[in-house]
């Protein structure tokens, strides 16, 4: 017999979608348990039917990872009425969610998983693992920027953790946060009297999207370890 585990963690083990955005599901009212709406109490296991959004889910999927190179103009929400969404450019034989989105106007490294526990402890502020950023902006930086953005800056009601910023050219530098509010580098340089021209991630945790030589709009399959060791 089966041991019965939280819905939410049967959720995205299903892989549809992370834990806590199953969580944020259950609260929508779109999830059922054996034909009634499901609390986050519930415990189930694959003798219980589970609907979300209409569909049924059954077991654990297969656990995959992918490494996709995100160009300027997709947008992460996996809207599927949406022409510029991430969901049409997606692997079709599986369902993957990013992990730590890109927004529209940004490029660069983004991972797909369907594996909600690995995604929980990649996001997670006890596990929040390092991203590195290449950011152009639109004019000269002057000396003080860096120690500015690095020391912390208001957004949102909050000021950003001590980070790694680093002057790279005359109007370009490089960060590393182990944060991820959104839009959260683009707000920092505008608090500091810039506007981000442009934004790239290199590098997220141990992968770097240098050393896969994945064109742009592309993907490719890799294992759990090259992304992070946790």
């Amino acid at each position: 017999m089966s041991t019965k585990i939280r819905l939410a963690k049967y959720i995205a083990h299903s892989g549809i979608c992370s834990r806590k955005q199953a969580s944020r599901l259950i609260d929508e009212g779109v999830v059922t348990v054996n034909n009634r709406p499901a609390n986050h109490i519930d415990h189930v296991d694959e003798q219980d039917t589970i609907i979300v959004n209409e569909k049924e889910i059954k077991g654990a999927a297969d656990l995959v990872y992918f490494a996709y190179h995100k160009p300027v103009g997709i947008d992460c929400k996996l809207n599927i009425d949406d022409p510029t969404s991430l969901i049409h450019h997606l692997p079709t034989f599986t369902r993957v969610y990013p992990i730590g989105r890109l927004d529209k106007d940004s490029r660069g490294l983004l991972i797909l998983t369907n594996d909600g526990d690995f995604c929980n402890q990649l996001i997670h502020p006890d596990f929040h693992q390092p991203k590195h950023y290449l950011v152009t902006v639109n004019k000269p930086l002057d000396d003080a920027f860096c120690k500015k953005m690095a020391a912390g800056v208001p957004v949102d009601k909050h000021i950003t953790l001590p980070c790694e910023v680093n002057k790279i050219a005359s109007n370009q530098f490089s960060i590393v946060l182990k944060q991820g509010l959104n839009r959260q580098i683009r707000k920092m340089a505008h608090y500091c009297g810039y506007k981000v021209i442009d934004l790239y991630r290199a590098q997220f945790s141990d992968l770097t999207l240098s050393k896969l030589n994945l064109p742009e709009n592309q993907y490719i399959q890799i294992n759990k370890n090259d992304i992070s060791k946790i």
